[in-house]
């Protein structure tokens, strides 16, 4: 059997109509087939590869790892450099109350372990979530995901979660004694791409502290520069009790992580001990990687050349009659078409164009391009005339 037949037959799918590109490697901005044909990767894997692919400081890290250890140990119970490194790079860029971290395996279960938190910390049961959120796929975070689609099939999930609308402030009325813990992203992104008002953002943080609820910041998609900050939550002057990330933290490594106040994070150390538990968490690879990826996004200007980036897109993008409107925060872009058969169009000619943007879960009608930070004014001008010639062909 070849790649293609074992990839079909011995793979479980995750939906009938995989994309089935080859992947031979990948450096940079592009992924490169077996027979030679170059894709420029416009959604850094969903947000991941925010260096681009095998970004030189990573892949230095990951070798002197390598050549040290592998695992060792549950994470928790032996002291490990490449750890402890990576927390103190973290909460050091971190306000005063983020300052316990706790090293998981993705996004989701960094979410699961955030709603736990958020649950023992206050002894309460109600968790609120937003419409039109995504958290993520296994039982806990799909239970405070906002699409019933996704849902419907795989009930019942947790109870006592409520839902409320994103950016109303009258529905923040329905945060309550009761409610241990708010969970939102600070920008909505399969949703598609949908930006709160800052008003609105310090309304949810004051009604949390009203009522002693934990407010959970999702940055699983936003952070680590994607918006032009280094967590979205610096654009609203707004912090939160629990930070989740993930995605773009390792450089393309499998890594997520919670963090909170030491305060806090005690809790889930006893009555039960063990409140959380991992194996394979804070893997020492993986957060040597983590490490050299925030060290990069620290000493270089990517974070800083995002906006002006951003921007370029959108002038570029946007003068096009069939794009409503492009919803944007830095490097996160929902292109609205308002047709979702036009938009699969687009998106399948930009793939056979070599230029690869994507849906969203939750918006059918627009389509997604999160570039890595890497990436070039050059790079971005070829892109968007690719997109643009794409729109033409496919809407005539």
């Amino acid at each position: 059997m070849n790649n293609r037949e074992i990839f079909e037959e011995l793979q479980a799918p995750t939906s009938p109509y995989p994309l089935g590109i080859e992947i031979e490697y990948a450096k940079g901005v592009y992924m490169y087939s077996p027979d030679g044909k170059r894709y420029m990767d416009l959604i850094s894997g969903i947000s991941v590869n925010n260096l681009g692919h095998c970004h030189p400081n990573v892949v230095q890290a990951i070798k002197e790892q390598v050549d040290k250890y592998l695992f060792v140990m549950v994470y928790g119970e032996f002291v490990q450099k490449p750890q402890t490194d990576l927390s103190k790079r973290l909460v050091d860029a971190l306000p005063d109350n983020l300052n316990c971290t706790y090293f998981v395996n993705s996004g989701t279960e960094a979410n699961e372990a955030a709603l736990k938190l958020a649950k023992r910390y206050t002894g309460r049961t109600e968790l609120v979530s937003f419409n039109r959120s995504y958290h993520g796929n296994t039982h806990g975070s799909l239970s405070v995901s906002g699409n019933e689609m996704k849902k419907s099939a795989f009930r019942p999930l947790l109870p006592d979660v409520r839902f409320i609308d994103f950016n109303v402030m009258e529905d923040l009325q329905h945060i309550t004694e009761k409610t241990a813990g708010v969970i939102v992203e600070p920008i909505q992104g399969d949703a598609g791409v949908r930006i709160p008002d800052v008003a609105y953002m310090k309304a949810l943080r004051q009604r949390c502290d009203e009522v002693g609820a934990v407010l959970i910041f999702d940055e699983i998609q936003t952070g680590f520069g994607r918006t032009g900050k280094l967590f979205a939550f610096e654009h609203f002057d707004v912090v939160p009790d629990v930070l989740t990330i993930a995605k773009g933290m390792a450089g393309g490594m499998a890594m997520g992580a919670f963090i909170s106040s030491k305060e806090m994070m005690q809790t889930l150390s006893h009555n039960p001990i063990l409140g959380h538990i991992t194996t394979f968490g804070g893997h020492p690879v993986c957060c040597a990687a983590a490490n050299a990826t925030l060290k990069t996004l620290q000493e270089e200007t990517l974070i800083e050349d995002v906006e002006q980036k951003g921007q370029l897109i959108e002038d570029l993008l946007g003068k096009h009659p069939a794009v409503k409107e492009i919803r944007r925060k830095g490097f996160m872009f929902a292109i609205d078409m308002e047709d979702f058969e036009l938009v699969n169009k687009v998106v399948m000619r930009c793939i056979e164009k070599g230029v690869i943007t994507y849906w969203f879960l939750s918006t059918p009608y627009a389509f997604r391009i999160a570039p890595p930070l890497v990436i070039t004014e050059e790079e971005i001008r070829y892109a968007c005339k690719v997109i643009l010639e794409a729109i033409d062909e496919v809407g005539s």
